[in-house]
């Protein structure tokens, strides 16, 4: 079995509970922080597929707030990959790789099923 893959910023409260809660429960898990690791393309795209536009960008971060015109009607139109690659604070955190499924937010009910516990 595959070690699970956490995605977020080190600073963000939601994904530090997720990272404390897979810490109790003794999970190992890979931590990969989205500002210093930006997710390729690829990456983004699989995100997208599994989950979906709505449930991946990050409507109420403060960077979808302060996004130009141009970078909302980027998302708008289906270019969100490339804007989302720019702007990797928009993805909603954490993002949780295990298992060839795709986790996006923090409910410790969801991680627990997810993982069995």
């Amino acid at each position: 079995m595959s070690q699970p893959i956490l995605f977020g910023i080190p600073n963000c409260d939601t994904v530090r509970k997720a990272r404390k809660w897979l810490d109790s429960q003794d999970v190992a898990h890979e931590f990969v922080d989205l500002r210093a690791n930006t997710p390729s393309a690829p990456k983004i795209t699989e995100w997208l597929s599994a989950v979906g536009f709505e449930r991946l960008i990050n409507r109420r971060s403060t960077t979808f707030k302060q996004l130009s015109q141009g970078d909302k009607a980027a998302l708008e139109e289906g270019d969100v990959v490339s804007v989302l690659r720019a702007q990797p604070t928009l993805i909603k955190r954490p993002v949780l790789e295990w298992n060839n499924a795709v986790s996006v937010g923090f409910k410790a009910e969801e991680y627990a099923q997810l993982f069995d516990i």
